[in-house]
């Protein structure tokens, strides 16, 4: 196994009781303005992400230059984990029922709902009761979490499909499910494990079969499912993006070195990092970084963009300039396209009534 991977206690979201700060506005510097110019302007997407700023926790949306900041939801809940639709048309968030909840709590299904609203903060939507985790796997159809289980429904449709229940799995033994992520040919789940269990892999709806692929958390598809990348325990900072090759839902055989599957790790004193979330044509990584504190919900995260493949030095930009918490951001690039997908569909492995196939949305047209 890759020795970083050895590292316990690494992602634990045991966060503070008490709501995030506020936090003060912070002024960037010329180079600060001039990287946000020079790389997000070449990008020409949107970004949305979970800002503190105004209370407990809002999504906030602004262009990958950092320019026109909006909130685009208001009010006492805890608004989180924003994810674009494909069309970019919507955005899918968890909200907590009532006032402030801990990500530490994200498991506890019967403290949050999903719903949906429009990048311009109109037309919110409740679609989905007592979930987390929520994910778009098509135009119309999310992945998400409730009581131990991986689902997915086509909303509005009321109707909704088991595809992993933790508990009928002796190799998961009832673990807690976090941000379940689709391959792009609908035949694998990437998930990161918390509670009985602490660690990352991928669930194969095929052969109903559990790969451990390392500890660490945030696992997640690169757009064109040949690679998962994570969040792992070491780097200049105490963590880092990983990037590592898959085949057949499973690692290569021969295991990579860690300087062969290094991602992102931030140089300089601000390298602590979490939450990356690529574009869907790959070209871009969305993430934050900070420079002490550990808590997802409460330490002072900044959100950063990146040109994959460029050096850090130059090709990466701070985009958020200030002291409350900012976590979870996506990113939407108008006409970006994933690589096609090997399959279209396969068994889902629900009840009988549920035996359609699990399919992937993967083209992002322009932003409505």
């Amino acid at each position: 196994m890759i020795r970083a991977l050895a590292i316990l206690g690494f992602c634990d979201c045991a966060t503070l009781s008490s709501a995030p700060p506020t936090g003060t506005e912070e002024k960037p510097t010329n180079g600060d303005l001039a990287a946000m110019r020079r790389i997000g302007g070449k990008a020409e997407g949107l970004i949305v992400w979970s800002s503190s700023r105004n209370g407990n926790h809002d999504l906030f949306t602004m262009k990958t230059d950092g320019s026109e900041v909006k909130a685009i939801t208001t009010g006492d809940n805890v608004d989180w984990f924003p994810r674009f639709s494909p069309d970019g048309g919507k955005i899918l968030f968890c909200r907590s029922k009532k006032g402030w909840v801990s990500e530490r709590d994200a498991n506890i299904s019967n403290k949050w709902d999903l719903f949906t609203v429009h990048p311009d903060g109109t037309d919110l939507v409740k679609v989905l009761d007592d979930a987390t985790w929520g994910s778009w796997i098509g135009p119309d159809e999310v992945i998400f979490v409730r009581d131990g289980k991986i689902l997915t429904t086509k909303l509005g449709s009321g109707k909704e499909r088991d595809l992993l229940d933790s508990a009928n799995v002796a190799s998961l033994n009832g673990a807690e499910l976090q941000q379940p992520e689709l391959s792009p040919d609908g035949r694998y789940i990437a998930i990161t494990l918390r509670g009985a269990l602490r660690e990352t892999g991928i669930w194969s709806l095929e052969k109903k079969t559990w790969t451990k692929t390392g500890l660490g958390c945030q696992i997640n598809w690169a757009p064109d499912g040949k690679s998962i990348y994570w969040m792992n325990p070491t780097g200049n900072g105490g963590s880092e993006v990983y990037r590592m090759p898959i085949e057949e839902g499973a690692a290569p055989a021969k295991t990579p070195t860690d300087d062969e599957i290094r991602f992102m790790d931030m140089p300089g004193r601000r390298s602590h990092e979490y939450f990356p979330q690529l574009s869907r044509d790959g070209r871009w990584l969305v993430w934050g970084i900070t420079q002490r504190g550990h808590d997802h919900d409460t330490a002072d995260y900044e959100i950063y963009l990146w040109e994959v493949g460029t050096p850090p030095e130059t090709g990466a930009a701070r985009l958020t300039f200030h002291s409350a918490n900012d976590r979870w951001p996506d990113i939407f690039i108008p006409g970006a396209a994933a690589a096609p997908a090997a399959s279209e569909a396969v068994q889902s492995g629900g009840d009988e009534d549920d035996k359609a196939p699990v399919t992937r949305s993967h083209t992002r047209k322009g932003h409505k």
